[in-house]
């Protein structure tokens, strides 16, 4: 099979913040693209497919963590501000985090069997 990874966007209205609280905040490894456009590693991914709403249908990137408090309590040590505390879902717990632009970003600890293991 030719595909070898995935590549995820966040848009964002302060890129220059967000990227910074990347390498800072979370120590998340990178490399310059070229002009300071960093691209930063991922932890292993997987990719679920969910009914829309609509027509159509949108993405959401979500973290992974194996303990969601202890999670936050170590991102809350470093500054991190999160939409409120995680909730239960049928699938997990989650919570936002709250990026330098305001942006969301979702936290989230599963409850399935992980493909990657």
């Amino acid at each position: 099979m030719a595909i070898t990874g995935a590549h995820t966007i966040l848009y964002s209205g302060d890129s220059e913040a967000d990227r910074a609280w990347l390498a800072d905040v979370l120590e998340m490894t990178s490399v310059d693209a070229g002009a300071g456009w960093l691209i930063f590693a991922l932890p292993p991914t997987e990719l679920a497919v969910h009914p829309a709403s609509g027509e159509g249908g949108d993405a959401e990137l979500y973290l992974m963590c194996d303990s969601i408090e202890k999670t936050m309590r170590e991102l809350g040590d470093k500054g991190v501000e999160f939409d409120g505390p995680a909730t239960d879902q049928r699938w997990g717990r989650v919570t936002k985090i709250v990026l330098p632009s305001g942006a969301r970003l979702g936290l989230y600890e599963p409850r399935h069997a992980s493909p990657l293991s």
